[in-house]
């Protein structure tokens, strides 16, 4: 969700003017995706590496993310939205991960929308921990080397328990992935847009789907065999 420092800079805003806004987009979205049906969407709302901005950023960063909880849990509870919280929560507040918490205990049997947010995570980080695990299973003599292939180390990273995504999508201009579900990018469509971040909302997401919906996804195979399945 790129591009709220720019939106509210090109105002003659300051940069807190341009994350609430984003705070709204984060809105638009949630509700556009529920109503096109979509299962999963995760936002990337504060990678490990944005602890190095200015500390008043991150101070104003925290509290936005507090105060957010706060107002949208109870509708997306009442929406049937499931919350849950990838990345390292142990540098928060016990305020906000009793916040984060409760909010994944109160939505978690809901059968809506899964909606993640990505906060203090980075995708060498969620390799690095799965690694751990597996080397404390090894040592702890439950596996063996040779049990150690692909499909464990995924069974073992954030959001194992959900399909792959399909599309990536990245706002503010920039094309890369910036540390985002290494892993679990690698056969997703990736969708880059001028757009900022606090101006997208539902005619931009549908507009991302309609450039997914155009795209052969292939897998490895030719475009021949996925042709042929598809007129199975």
């Amino acid at each position: 969700m790129d591009g709220n420092g720019r939106w509210a800079r090109s105002r003659g805003m300051p940069r807190p003017a341009g994350h609430r806004e984003g705070v709204k987009a984060v809105r638009r979205v949630v509700e556009a995706c529920r109503k096109q049906q979509i299962e999963a969407l995760t936002l990337f709302a504060f990678s490990s590496e944005n602890w190095r901005r200015p500390k008043t950023e991150v101070s104003l960063l925290m509290d936005l993310f507090i105060s957010t909880l706060q107002k949208e849990v109870d509708s997306l509870h009442a929406n049937g939205v499931q919350v849950r919280f990838i990345g390292d929560r142990t540098p928060f507040s016990t305020k906000l991960r009793t916040l984060m918490d409760n909010s994944e205990i109160r939505t978690q049997d809901n059968p809506g929308l899964r909606l993640t947010i990505a906060v203090n995570y980075g995708g060498r980080w969620d390799i690095a921990q799965a690694a751990r695990e597996i080397a404390a299973r090894v040592q702890a003599s439950e596996l063996a080397l040779d049990d150690i292939d692909a499909d464990l180390l995924g069974k073992q990273l954030s959001l194992a328990d959900l399909p792959e995504p399909d599309l990536f999508i990245r706002t503010g201009g920039e094309q890369r992935i910036s540390n985002f579900l290494l892993w679990q990018l690698a056969y997703t469509e990736l969708y880059f847009t001028d757009t900022l971040w606090p101006d997208f909302d539902e005619q931009s997401l549908l507009e991302a789907l309609a450039s997914f919906a155009r795209r052969q996804r292939r897998f490895g195979q030719t475009g021949d065999q996925v042709e042929r399945i598809q007129g199975a």
